[in-house]
């Protein structure tokens, strides 16, 4: 179903309405979605995220070239609606051009090299959206995943050291002393990775670098995590005095390693379940308000989304509350339909 046959109705409630004096309603949009989606990130959404045009690869692809055309027009956009901005991301593992990690000369940049060229990043980046930019996802996954291993290996963690962390975090406060600033990640209601996230946050704190908020990406699905695991993690991370943000919810009709390729659209069984489950997600954040200050979707509707594709070639996914006509799906009504 097209957005031409079926144009969004704005007679319904708006989240960034309901959910004024809890926390803030986000999107992640890029330049297509601003304009597919205009009028439903406009009356739903009081806060946008770059999905990819803040990332390295977009706005820094070669060593003294920055292309800010679209990040600027998605800040442009968000002024025009009334809309905070999260920057996403500054230094990450993936989406960061090659020759990053590279010397003049061939081989690895090495320590001295790759600090100033991340100080340069930052501060070219930061630092043209100071006062527009109010958050920003500094370190992006530095956590490994596997059991026994602390950090993910990375070419920044390879040439610089363990404190390429804290340095990103020095120079992001240093280009925006007034951003909020979060370490991001995935998998971050596992037991295992969440203790090795608070590991990290811990001592990031002993040391005084200015970290500011838990980013707790949200890539769910019907099944997981539970609500214990959720609620384990979100008391984990607050206990360390960070305000703690879900950046980039979707709840997958699909488990991870479900391979189903025949369905055309969602049936009703898991748009049921899933209702359910943004209904029991939502109430268990809004329990939590004085801790969590944003839940941002990773998108806006179902006619774009990053899932479809992944992890399954082939594979059509419907995550979000609203469908691919930008219609409410029994999703919006739990969340949008609530006391407390």
């Amino acid at each position: 179903m097209s957005l031409e046959t079926t144009p969004f109705s704005g007679s319904i409630p708006s989240l960034r309405q309901r959910y004024r004096g809890c926390f803030d309603i986000g999107a992640a949009v890029n330049l297509t979605t601003i304009e597919s989606s205009r009028e439903l990130l406009a009356a739903q959404f009081n806060s946008i995220t770059a999905e990819n045009d803040m990332k390295f690869e977009r706005v820094h692809p070669e060593e003294g070239v920055y292309t800010f055309e679209a990040a600027d027009r998605l800040v442009r956009f968000a002024g025009e609606h009334g809309m905070k901005v999260r920057g996403h991301t500054l230094v990450w593992h993936n989406q960061t051009p090659d020759w990053v990690f590279r010397a003049p000369g061939g081989g690895p940049a090495g320590r001295e090299l790759l600090l100033e060229r991340m100080k340069e990043h930052i501060d070219s980046v930061a630092g043209r959206y100071k006062g527009r930019v109010y958050a920003w996802d500094v370190v992006n996954e530095a956590i490994e995943d596997k059991s026994g291993v602390w950090l993910r290996s990375s070419p920044w963690l390879e040439q610089i050291g363990e404190d390429f962390i804290a340095k990103a975090f020095e120079f992001a406060h240093a280009a925006d002393p007034s951003a909020v600033l979060f370490y991001n990640d995935y998998n971050e209601c596992d037991p295992a990775k969440r203790d090795k996230i608070i590991r990290l946050l811990s001592r990031l704190k002993e040391q005084g670098v200015p970290v500011h908020g838990m980013g707790m990406q949200g890539h769910w699905n019907l099944n997981g995590p539970s609500l214990d695991e959720i609620r384990a993690a979100i008391e984990g991370y607050a206990a360390l005095g960070h305000q703690l943000q879900i950046t980039e919810l979707d709840i997958s009709v699909f488990d991870f390693d479900d391979r189903r390729t025949d369905l055309r659209q969602p049936t009703e069984e898991m748009l049921v379940r899933q209702a359910e489950r943004y209904q029991r997600v939502f109430a268990l954040l809004r329990e939590y308000r004085d801790a969590v200050t944003a839940v941002t979707f990773w998108g806006a509707a179902d006619d774009y989304t990053w899932l479809d594709d992944f992890p399954v070639k082939g594979r059509k996914n419907w995550p979000f509350v609203f469908d691919e006509g930008h219609q409410p799906k029994p999703s919006f009504w739990k969340i949008a339909e609530w006391s407390d």
